[in-house]
């Protein structure tokens, strides 16, 4: 028998009973579904990391109380939250030492309940980011002036109630006039509007243009030092010195901090390239999880194949015995029976890999991060599929194959 006749009985066979192939295929589209769409989601964040998580400028690093993932379980943070604050003369003592070493050192602090800012009778929706900073913000978080000016050093000594705004300020509490030299009020307390940031646009599921930023001093004036603690943002001249602006800044922190020679870093230290390695390990561990998790779909759909071909098996015995009488050879049956399995595991594959796309790249699109098709692994994942319908499907292809043809017509 010509192989294209052999593909066509067993795809005619499959038509016979199509509600049993579809629930059989379903295993199949699951466990390929978990993990396509996972891995699309992260291939996708992954393509738009740089953007999304490099809040740094260019040949950065800072120091802060707590690491980047705020200190993991309750016990972990605990211990975080027992160190000393980072004060603002602490901060401003390590600026003075590295004056000679960086000229760009960004202190900042932030209100974490997430205010909102009114002017008149207008006000934002609670959430916005407020921070107490310096002039070197802008720089440090790659940040722009769109109108008016930044502060000054001056602005900062002085402690003046100034503040700088987002667009997403500018358009709720601005929509038909000037915001410059206007006073606004941000948890009860007014500060007049210097300038305004150009649009920064949105990474991950929050916006960067709500923001407001007021001297660093000022915000610890008007709002107290307790319970604060200040990150200190540095950059280095050029990445040919970068590290050795590192092991500088280290020096200086453990300085400021009276740290002595036998005693551990009391503060952590992180760059765009940690919060990278940070966002691979979460990736890493959410791929295992669904490769665990398809795999147990995949290897119950794959029993389910096997069983429903033993059925089938069963169900054709007598078909099976008039096509060996008439010349079918053993190979041609076996053929046939793992065309079949080979079939509904393909076709709940392919189902699969659609679903997992459109599934991932939706998750993708609502963190902003651009679409992609996962090539490599929908190729994977057919490869896979084909093998489940091979290992799975032989055993009753080899059954039906090894049937006696005369026992066979006997059959009832």
């Amino acid at each position: 028998m010509k192989f294209f006749e052999i593909l066509r009985m067993a795809l005619g066979s499959l038509g016979v009973n199509k509600l049993r192939s579809m629930l059989t295929m379903l295993g199949i589209t699951i466990g390929v579904f978990s993990v396509i769409g996972v891995m699309t989601a992260v291939t996708a964040l992954r393509s738009s990391i740089e953007s999304g998580l490099s809040f740094l400028g260019s040949n950065m690093f800072q120091f802060a109380k707590f690491p980047v993932t705020g200190g993991g379980n309750d016990n972990s943070r605990r211990r975080y939250e027992l160190r000393r604050d980072i004060t603002l003369d602490q901060a401003m003592r390590y600026q003075r030492l590295m004056e000679e070493v960086a000229t760009t050192v960004c202190l900042k602090v932030f209100d974490r309940s997430g205010p909102h800012a009114a002017y008149k009778n207008r006000k934002t929706i609670p959430g916005l980011t407020f921070t107490g900073t310096n002039e070197h913000f802008i720089t440090a978080n790659q940040y722009a002036i769109a109108t008016g000016r930044n502060f000054t050093a001056g602005d900062i000594e002085l402690a003046r109630p100034l503040i700088v705004i987002g667009q997403d300020l500018v358009t709720k509490l601005f929509p038909s006039e000037n915001p410059l030299g206007k006073q606004i009020k941000v948890r009860d307390r007014p500060y007049t509007v210097i300038g305004t940031f150009a649009a920064k646009g949105s990474s991950f599921g929050g916006s960067g243009d709500s923001i407001a930023m007021i001297p660093i001093t000022r915000f610890l004036s008007d709002f107290g030092s307790e319970r604060v603690t200040v990150n200190i943002a540095t950059q280095a001249l050029s990445q040919t010195i970068y590290n050795e602006t590192i092991d500088k800044g280290i020096t200086a922190m453990r300085i400021v901090r009276g740290l002595g020679p036998e005693e551990e870093n009391d503060f952590e230290l992180y760059s765009n390239d940690s919060l990278i390695s940070v966002f691979a390990k979460v990736a890493d561990i959410i791929a295992a999880g669904s490769f665990v998790i398809s795999g147990i779909a995949l290897l119950a759909a794959g029993v389910g194949i096997m069983n429903i071909m033993l059925v089938s098996v069963t169900e054709r015995t007598k078909e099976i015995g008039i096509r060996k009488s008439i010349g079918a050879r053993k190979k041609n049956i076996l053929t046939q029976f793992l065309i079949e399995s080979v079939a509904i595991s393909l076709m709940g594959g392919v189902v699969g890999i659609l679903l997992g796309v459109l599934g991932g790249n939706g998750l993708a699109l609502a963190l902003n991060a651009s679409v992609v098709f996962p090539w490599d692994w929908a190729a994977i994942g057919l490869v896979v599929c084909s093998a489940i319908g091979i290992g799975f499907g032989f055993y009753p292809a080899w059954k039906a194959a090894s049937l006696d043809p005369i026992e066979a017509l006997r059959f009832e």
